[in-house]
């Protein structure tokens, strides 16, 4: 059985508060389990929550672990520090992602550990790390199937696709639509997939307003996903200023395009907690 579960959903910067309590306040982070594989999509504000949840369940028992980064923007890295499993010896965790603007990927994530920035230094943690920068697109984790595409997103970013017997899940927090109408290559690299996660931070008003921020628009989600035979897409990197209700109209708006195109995808919006069974599909 596959499992996806959210542990943060929002972009740019952390958002508690009353009006963020469904959603969640939390930046970028996807757990996913396949059999004996952990896998971590992103490794937000959300990868506090998930290490603390990890280190309850596996208590002194070995970790072992696969992190994938879309890219190093700092809500997507900004919870490494103060990932609980990185203090325990018993912990071993590869972590892949794309070199950084400027600096090699072991550079950017050790350097938000530097003394200036944090008391903890990256050298001096007792868990095994391994940093590999992605040269190669096409890869395995155990029974996963991994392909990564690059995102339409400023820097060197990513969305991965995940393949394994119970499904296809893809992810892509931080992506915007390109000119001309429907991507051609995306459409095809999401194709049939179980659950599309994707970057749909703003309606069409908003979306007008920050044309070239590379981030994604409801509409064009929906229609990308249709095109795509995707059968659950899951809104994802939540605006920092769009509260539950906000994100409960982006939803509402998005099942009338679907109704109206006679189609059976469902549409939601991710959530901290959420969690989906594959192949069923079941969302808890």
């Amino acid at each position: 059985m596959m499992r996806v579960k959210f542990w943060g959903v929002r972009g740019s910067i952390p958002t508690p508060g009353l009006g963020t309590v469904r959603y969640g306040g939390n930046t970028t982070c996807v757990e996913i389990r396949v059999g004996d594989e952990i896998i971590i999509l992103d490794a937000g504000t959300g990868l506090r929550p998930l290490g603390l949840s990890l280190l309850k369940e596996f208590k002194k028992q070995p970790l072992n672990l696969t992190m994938l980064l879309t890219h190093t923007h700092w809500d997507h890295i900004q919870g490494l520090p103060f990932f609980p499993p990185i203090y325990n010896p018993s912990c071993r965790m590869k972590i892949v992602g794309c070199h950084g603007a400027r600096k090699g990927l072991s550079a950017m994530l050790t350097g938000q550990m530097e003394s200036t920035y944090f008391p903890v230094a990256f050298d001096k943690l007792p868990s095994n790390i391994q940093i590999e920068e992605l040269k190669d697109f096409n890869f395995d984790i155990g029974p996963v199937i991994v392909r990564a595409l690059r995102a339409n997103h400023p820097g060197m970013c990513v969305g991965y696709r995940l393949f394994s017997p119970d499904g296809i899940v893809s992810f892509f927090p931080d992506t915007e639509p390109r000119t001309g109408g429907i991507d051609r290559e995306m459409v095809e690299f999401v194709r049939d997939s179980d659950v599309l996660i994707l970057d749909s931070q703003y309606d069409r008003a908003g979306y007008k307003k920050h044309i070239g921020w590379g981030h994604g628009c409801v509409d064009d989600s929906v229609a990308l996903a249709l095109q795509a035979n995707v059968k659950l897409l899951l809104f994802f990197h939540h605006d920092p200023d769009s509260d539950d209700k906000k994100i409960d109209g982006f939803v509402k708006h998005a099942r009338k395009l679907v109704a109206k195109a006679k189609s059976k995808m469902k549409v939601d919006a991710a959530s901290e907690g959420m969690t989906i069974q594959l192949p069923t599909g079941k969302l808890r």
